[in-house]
């Protein structure tokens, strides 16, 4: 499976090897890694990668990617799928970037490239959370397109649906 490519970034789909090394903290052989990344998201969501991958397959599409800004092809975070699509064709996802390069909308174009993404292979709607005092979380995925459905005493939830599955959009663009 190849690069998600956006006007800023890449969305690289992360490979065992990677995982393994996020997981561990040794830095990749390219020097890819913007100082600050990995964080405790990144090295979490790869454990759970390596856990789908030893116990049923590499989930991919539906695994995890680093987000590398195109212009150094540094990773500056993390993003990705908890796993493939249920019977109802729903995803759920996380993301994260390090500290350095939050608010500058880097988010919310990974984000919005992967719900075209999931979109375009047949997911019907794609869920997400951020706690409550998470507010930058929360407006990344608004400005991505999804939209609040409820929320708990921990965390506020987030969707978006769509009623066909098919898009003749580029998720690559």
């Amino acid at each position: 499976m190849g690069d998600l490519v956006t006007v800023r970034l890449v969305l690289h789909p992360m490979t065992v090897s990677e995982a393994e090394r996020v997981v561990a903290g040794e830095l990749d052989g390219d020097g890819r890694w913007a100082p600050g990344y990995p964080m405790k998201g990144d090295v979490s969501a790869a454990r759970r990668f390596l856990d789908t991958c030893a116990n049923t397959d590499d989930p991919q599409p539906f695994g995890n990617y680093e987000i590398r800004r195109r212009d150094d092809g540094q990773s500056i975070g993390g993003l990705g799928f908890h796993g493939p699509a249920d019977e109802n064709g729903s995803v759920t996802i996380g993301y994260g970037l390090i500290p350095s390069e939050r608010g500058k909308g880097y988010a919310s174009e990974a984000l919005r490239a992967l719900l075209l993404f999931a979109r375009a292979r047949g997911v019907t709607s794609v869920k997400g959370d951020a706690d409550h005092d998470n507010v930058a979380s929360q407006h990344v995925m608004m400005a991505a397109g999804m939209r609040p459905t409820g929320q708990d005493q921990r965390v506020r939830y987030f969707e978006t649906a769509w009623s066909d599955a098919t898009t003749t959009a580029d998720p690559h663009s």
